[in-house]
């Protein structure tokens, strides 16, 4: 079962959260039809949201994370609520690269090295807090970390990572890791913190040696007496219903609405972005909402 944990050191200098995400991306993959590296892109996007929505505070909050970059995999995006539950999508799900030389999936090429990243924070009341930032590499979690220096001028680290089969392709361990220097942050915890990092194993690495989601805050904040926050578990879940895609239908306008196709049974078919779940509305639904666009 998927978890997050979230700890802090007893000086108040440093936060470390971490996840293991593995059964939310397998969840991803399954229902996108995902390959190997668009596996490895969304994965990676997925598991940064969890772990930074789980920050929010309030039950209405949500954060979204979206990725417009040059390459074959398009646009990504990816939302979370402020217990980590998360959702999202692909526009190209079926793009394939070939691995880097080292082996490793090709991210970057495949999510692009130009183009933004935009965090949006929805507190469930007011205006949503939105900020973007050109990509850096591409490969999303050093495009996270430059978005918190960035725009929010907070030092973070961030190590995001998802292993899948080579053969297969399918999702063997997910998970990520974030940590940030607070305002009591001095030098020498900075320093240790720089030194624990660069010794840090990768994510994938350490679940791998079986390491769940404490001790990997436990290595990043070796030599710090750590305190445990909040622990909560986290999934893949979609929220999508009839009424919410009538909805959405009625953001087209009477005009586009009126000239939807109509399969062969006569219905009007629509398909989640999140989940590919289907639903179906009726001629005379299809009129109903047309009519009711056309008041608006």
């Amino acid at each position: 079962m998927d978890r997050i944990i979230r700890t802090i050191t007893s000086d108040g200098s440093l936060m470390a959260s971490a996840i293991d995400s593995t059964d939310l991306v397998y969840t991803a993959q399954r229902l996108h039809g995902l390959t190997k590296t668009s596996c490895a892109a969304l994965g990676r996007l997925l598991t940064g949201a969890s772990l930074m929505g789980a920050m929010l505070k309030g039950e209405r909050a949500t954060l979204t994370l979206k990725i417009a970059g040059d390459g074959p995999l398009g646009g990504l995006l990816a939302l979370a609520d402020s217990r980590g539950n998360v959702r999202g999508f692909v526009d190209n799900p079926q793009v394939e690269l070939p691995p880097k030389p080292n082996g490793k999936l090709d991210v970057s090429g495949a999510v692009g090295a130009h183009g933004r990243l935009a965090v949006i924070r929805d507190f469930g009341s007011g205006e949503p807090y939105s900020g973007q930032v050109e990509l850096v590499s591409g490969e999303i979690a050093e495009d996270l970390t430059s978005y918190y220096a960035t725009s929010e001028q907070i030092p973070t680290v961030c190590a995001l990572g998802v292993l899948v089969d080579r053969e297969e392709g399918r999702t063997l361990l997910a998970g990520g890791l974030l940590i940030q220097a607070l305002p009591g942050a001095d030098d020498k915890a900075l320093d240790r913190l720089e030194v624990n990092i660069s010794r840090l194993e990768s994510v994938t690495t350490m679940l791998a040696k079986g390491l769940g989601p404490e001790e990997m805050c436990q290595a990043a904040l070796s030599g710090f007496q750590v305190e445990k926050l909040d622990e909560f578990q986290v999934h893949y879940v979609c929220n999508c219903s009839k009424e919410r895609i009538a909805r959405a239908l009625l953001t087209l306008g009477a005009g586009e609405l009126a000239g939807l196709p109509l399969n062969e049974q006569g219905l009007v078919e629509t398909v989640c972005q999140y989940c590919n779940r289907k639903y179906y509305f009726s001629k005379e639904e299809l009129l109903a909402l047309t009519e009711a666009a056309r008041k608006k």
